[in-house]
């Protein structure tokens, strides 16, 4: 009986009254005038509970005003005899209207809470809902409360597992200090160099981690509460028996349910920012709905937790919807600006992919500014905290030099100049078309000027297998860190199938009439903007910069999407964004007149649930255990039969698992954005070329290794043409060409320049003689 482990969700924290208050003062169908001064009404006259009737101490309001007692006006014949009757009756007076003040703006303030409350205890709701169900998913898909610790190590592949291995190194050392200057000096990753895996592994989610494990267990010691139960295994098939442990105080299981309550807490968000930008609490569930209508294409936290994204894109969605917020109110406070660069900090230091997204986003709001939507001085400022969020990053990085060399960087610091010189230059009206072509040519021009100016200075070419993958898209690019690259299915193009399915949930359509009525509505804006009629009749029209900013930033994440295929974890969030707007008053207004919100979503709603449950059964029907028996007997072998200081090289996800089970150097592994490592690998895969044994085997010699783990499914294996490791060297080294692969003649016979030491059904792991 699997007995799954307790948590207590985070709560999220509620919006400020301002916010809240934002919807509930406007009228159905209304813009809010942003920027404008509030119309005053002028003083009323006289009347109401102001008027006191003659000879009497009449402190109570006239009942027959329905206006209310706050009238200012001239004061009637009975406030004068009050008032000349002396300072008792002026006090009895104050205190009558203060006490109806007091009472009425308690209940005005109780109604605006609860309404806050509410929107709370649903986003919570959303949030447990989620951590239920990717908890679920992930152990029924693995079993994985039945694993053995080495199955759980194995479980994680490729770069999970080498970013689970700090975390272990980090919890295994003898103190917390300790862990982490061994990780800041690792000897392992990169054999023989030393580096600062903290700068170049966006490790800081396995640091923090790691802490909390140390002081929960240190806590849960002193207290002598048991924080995990093991019971032997019995695998069957002829297997050994393991011991499997569960509960919090088990590393592994300690890791993911961490990373589980992070992205259900991203549900709760989820429900807030719908709700938010649609100023509805439909709006939220809209959002939530289709998130989970469509799950298999939002995310992959389920199958893949500990890869960067898991602990990154929450805090997107949290700096998204701050960015919102900052875009809808008229002036930046200093703490919604400290609060967009804290996010923007936690989205950057645990993904490396981070900066891409962050660049369309303020291409998108400089896009949103040229356009005349929100006012330079309000761009200024949000630049100023990505700068700083910028800086505090590459300090913590220990000066990373691929974040100020980054596309993002340049393109802050030549929006930033654009802001600053385009009025003293271009002189004139800002409200012209050529001006915005002019402005939008400079920011492209400059921004890969300046970065390709700044990588050469700082001598950085981590980042340009960035600008290959690209050119591979478009003019057939190839070479070998490229197809590396492109042969895998996440990097390629999307899927022709996945619009179909965006389809059948009906999200693609909904979102496609949003995104229709936004830029239409914007486009009557813009003519509007550019007749130089008055501000007051501008204001008026479709002026909301936040929906406008949406929906390019929703091209952006489409333009992604369609030529990288993973980064749709991107783009089908955003989409469910994007439908919550469904429910907003400022678009659909006018309809609403005619038909009730609430039944208008709920028959969309309705439609979406026939193909959503239906995603939803599929997703509860997987039922699987892992196991990898031949990686199993790999690994063993490697820990009973080789020296600790024993150097293996190999394929990039089986280096991971050797490194996390074995705790042996490697020279090469998973993390391939750095222009030595992408080095050191092609070195590596040389075992599966056409090259000479002895040039392969000297080439291994110079990078110290002992042991190399050949894969002969690697040989052969190929996901579509042109995609097996053979063709891919074929590329590369042409002058090979026709040669049987090197694999090929060690999978039958090693001799003379290798001894074949292992060998089991996947693996044989050869010994390299020293000359």
């Amino acid at each position: 009986m699997v007995v799954p482990s307790r948590g207590r969700n985070k709560e999220s924290p509620p919006l400020k009254p301002g916010q809240q208050q934002q919807h509930q003062q406007q009228s159905p169908g209304a813009s809010p005038s942003r920027g404008r001064r509030p119309h005053s009404p002028g003083r009323q006259g006289s009347g109401g509970a102001r008027a006191m009737r003659k000879g009497g101490g009449g402190r109570r309001g006239a009942r027959g005003d329905p206006r209310g007692p706050y009238r200012e006006g001239p004061a009637t014949d009975g406030e004068r005899d009050v008032l000349g009757r002396g300072p008792l009756s002026l006090l009895r007076v104050c205190g009558d209207r203060l006490r109806v003040f007091v009472v009425d703006r308690r209940a005005f303030i109780t109604k605006a809470d609860s309404k806050i409350w509410l929107t709370v205890l649903l986003a919570v709701f959303a949030g447990v809902l989620h951590w239920c169900h990717i908890t679920t998913l992930f152990e029924n898909d693995r079993h994985f409360s039945h694993l053995s610790t080495l199955e759980r190590e194995m479980a994680f592949r490729t770069e999970m597992g080498l970013y689970y291995s700090y975390f272990k190194i980090i919890i295994e050392a003898p103190s917390f200090w300790n862990g982490v200057c061994a990780i800041m000096n690792d000897r392992l990753t990169e054999y023989p160099l030393v580096i600062n895996t903290l700068k170049r592994f966006n490790l800081y989610p396995e640091v923090v981690l790691a802490s909390w494990y140390r002081i929960y267990t240190t806590i849960m010691d002193f207290l002598g509460v048991p924080t995990k139960t093991c019971w032997t295994v019995n695998r069957g098939k002829g297997l050994s028996p393991v011991e499997s442990c569960e509960g919090l105080g088990d590393p592994a299981s300690f890791y993911v349910a961490v990373i589980f309550l992070l992205n259900g807490f991203m549900m709760s968000l989820f429900f807030i920012y719908g709700t938010y930008l649609s100023g509805s609490r439909l709006g939220g569930l809209v959002t939530v709905l289709c998130f989970f209508f469509n799950h298999g294409e939002c995310t992959r936290v389920m199958w893949t937790p500990p890869l960067r994204e898991s602990f990154s894109y929450p805090f997107l969605v949290m700096q998204m919807l701050l960015l919102t917020y900052i875009l809808r109110i008229p002036s930046i406070n200093t703490g919604s600006l400290i609060a967009l660069c804290v996010s923007n900090v936690f989205f950057m230091l645990p993904w490396q992919f981070a900066q891409f997204v962050l660049l369309t986003q303020i291409a998108s709001l400089f896009a949103v500014c040229i356009m005349g939507y929100i006012d330079s001085s309000k761009l200024q400022k949000i630049l100023s905290a990505h700068m700083v969020s910028l800086l505090v990053c590459f300090i913590l990085m220990f000066g990373n030099s691929m974040l100020l060399t980054s596309y993002y960087a340049a393109s802050l610091v030549v929006i930033s100049g654009i802001l600053e010189w385009s009025p003293k230059v271009l002189k004139r009206r800002r409200r012209e078309v050529c001006v915005w072509v002019i402005e939008g040519c400079a920011w492209l021009f400059g921004t890969v000027t300046l970065k390709y100016l700044t990588s050469l200075v700082f001598g950085i070419a981590d980042d340009a297998h960035i600008g290959n993958i690209l050119k591979s898209k478009f003019i057939g690019y190839k070479d070998f860190d490229t197809l590396m690259y492109t042969c895998a299915a996440e990097f390629d193009f999307m899927e022709k199938e996945t619009p179909v399915r965006y389809t059948k949930t009906l999200l693609l359509p909904v979102v496609l009439v949003v995104f229709g009525v936004i830029i239409k509505r914007a486009i009557k804006y813009i003519l509007w903007s550019l007749s130089h009629t008055g501000r007051y009749e501008k204001e008026e029209r479709f002026n909301h910069g936040e929906l406008v900013f949406h929906a390019l930033q929703l091209l952006a994440y489409s333009v992604l999407a369609i030529l990288i295929m993973r980064l749709k974890l991107f783009l089908t969030p955003h989409l469910c964004i994007m439908a919550s707007l469904v429910c907003s008053k400022q678009l659909f207004g006018w309809l609403f007149y005619k038909i009730q919100p609430k039944t208008l979503v709920f028959a969309i709603l309705a439609l979406m649930t026939i193909e959503g449950s239906a995603n939803l059964r599929t997703q509860w029907n997987i039922m699987g255990e892992f196991s990898n028996l031949p990686q199993e007997e790999l690994l063993e072998w490697i820990k009973v039969n080789t020296r600790q200081d024993a150097v293996f090289a190999g394929a990039m996800p089986t280096m991971a698992s050797v490194k996390l089970s074995t705790l042996r150097p490697i020279v090469n592994h998973p993390h391939y954005e750095d222009a030595g490592l992408r080095a050191r690998t092609k070195v590596v895969y040389s075992m599966y070329s056409r090259k000479p044994a002895n040039q392969v085997k000297r080439d291994l010699i110079k990078l110290g290794v002992n042991y190399y783990i050949l894969e002969e499914s690697l040989c052969v294996s190929r996901k579509k043409p042109g995609c097996s490791m053979p063709e891919i060297w074929d590329v590369e080294d042409p002058a090979n060409r026709g040669k049987i692969p090197l694999c090929t003649l060690m999978s039958k016979d090693s001799r003379p320049y290798f001894i074949t030491v292992f060998e089991n059904s996947n693996y044989r792991v050869l010994k390299i003689p020293k000359e």
